[in-house]
């Protein structure tokens, strides 16, 4: 298939010959043509699937049949759950519509609003926002949605995740009835169909991955590595592998600018991105990264989602994440568009059950590779996969426990008659590896 057979407008197909492609993806293959139907669309698509253009491509055609915006209108909202996601979003469509009227503004938080009100007087044919921001300008007048023809949610289940959902209750509220909804999401959670049952009207439903599979493309494996040792074995992996673009994932903010400043004393160029660096700052160091200025980007979670980074060789994870959907998320930044890639976890011996969670979910047990000189002293324990329980043993029968007697006093008989027997440490147990640290 060709995108030349889907129906779209030549002008809207030299700009995709323009970006090099030719042939759609799966999930551009199924979504435009029932969005160009004008039927109302759930997506299930991992990111890296081409589900950006999957949705940008048909409204841009659809738009482009129509009335140009009027003065502080907006014809299409899409809404996205982060800043650097709605940048990316924005940009595509901006690349596929560059040879066509519409106008487009994209609007988020942690910049200066004035500038996006003085582009919202001349309205907008597409408007990308974070949910926040457009709560805002909505309420000081500076953009209505009379004329509201499409709306698009992209990653909702993110915008979930991250609470977006009473602004999302707000924002349905006073958009026109009279719409066409499309729902884009990484899977059809409980939680996305309960979202879903106020916003799509008879949907077709489109799923182009299993839940929770991994890219096919993406080399996994692990490096087994006491805590202490992480900074020198991933400053090691670099500089010996010569990685020119590297993402690598912390949990904390804090985490990520403590190993930027690490990796920049080693000289590797280094640059941290995570929610208390401003706007400027995270699109200069993403910019400076997609340029090879930067070989490592160091993020965390919620700074990272969306990112598109075209051809983007390694991913490490420097801690496992809390959640082991968001293993899924972070390593999908690589192995995207059929290119090929590499997923690499240094785990240390405390995050064993967050290793579990991770295989458990993606129904594969990770390749371990071990380096002599970082060989950790406490070693990680093995994988829990697959395995069968070990059966428990019976239980001796106790001659001295008579009927009625309380289990007090057969523990003391058991104390007194073990001798000098020390009792099981209470601290003997492995630590479970969890964290209720949010600091993203």
């Amino acid at each position: 298939m060709s995108f030349d057979s889907l129906g779209l407008s030549s002008l809207i197909l030299k700009a995709i010959e323009e970006k090099g492609y030719s042939e759609p993806s799966p999930i551009q293959a199924q979504a435009i043509p029932a969005i160009m139907d004008g039927k109302d669309v759930m997506a299930a698509a991992q990111t890296g699937t081409g589900k950006t253009a999957g949705f940008t491509l048909p409204l841009i055609h659809r738009l482009s049949k129509g009335n140009l915006a009027k003065p502080n209108q907006a014809r299409a909202l899409i809404l996205t759950p982060t800043r650097e996601l709605a940048a990316q979003v924005h940009q595509s469509v901006e690349d596929y519509s560059k040879h066509l009227a519409l106008k487009s503004v994209v609007v988020f938080g942690g910049v200066k609003i004035n500038p996006q009100m003085m582009k919202l007087r001349k309205g907008a044919d597409v408007l990308v926002a974070t949910p926040g921001r457009l709560l805002d300008l909505y309420n000081q007048n500076a953009v209505r949605f009379d004329n509201l023809e499409v709306l698009i949610l992209d990653e909702a289940d993110r915008m979930l995740d991250m609470g977006f959902i009473r602004d999302l209750k707000k924002i349905m509220a006073f958009l026109p009835k009279n719409r066409q909804n499309l729902l884009f999401s990484a899977t059809f959670s409980p939680e996305i169909r309960q979202l879903a049952k106020g916003l799509v009207n008879n949907p077709v439903e489109i799923s182009v991955a299993p839940a929770n599979a991994t890219a096919t493309k993406v080399e996994q494996f692990i490096y087994p590595v006491d805590k202490n040792k992480k900074p020198a074995l991933l400053t090691h992996l670099i500089s010996t592998n010569r990685w020119e673009q590297v993402l690598v994932f912390t949990k904390t903010k804090h985490g990520a600018n403590k190993l930027t400043k690490y990796l920049e004393q080693y000289g590797i160029k280094a640059a941290a991105i995570h929610g208390n660096k401003s706007q400027g700052a995270r699109t200069r160091a993403l910019a400076e990264f997609k340029a090879g200025e930067v070989r490592a980007l160091v993020a965390t979670d919620i700074a990272a989602r969306g990112l598109d980074i075209e051809q983007l060789p390694h991913v490490v994870n420097y801690e496992l994440p809390n959640v082991p959907e968001d293993y899924v998320h972070r390593i999908g930044r690589t192995g995207r568009a059929g290119a090929s890639g590499e997923a690499i976890s240094l785990v240390s011996s405390d995050e064993a059950l967050l290793l579990f969670d991770i295989e458990r979910l993606i129904g594969n047990v990770l390749r371990r590779e071990e380096l002599e000189e970082f060989k950790p002293v406490h070693p990680l324990a093995e994988s829990r996969l697959g395995k069968a329980p070990k059966p428990k043993k019976p239980k001796k029968p106790r001659s001295e426990h008579h009927d009625g007697q309380r289990s007090g006093e057969v523990k003391q008989g058991h104390q007194h008659n073990a001798g000098s027997a020390k009792p099981a440490s209470r601290n003997s147990r492995a630590p479970r590896g969890r964290s209720n640290n949010n600091n993203r």
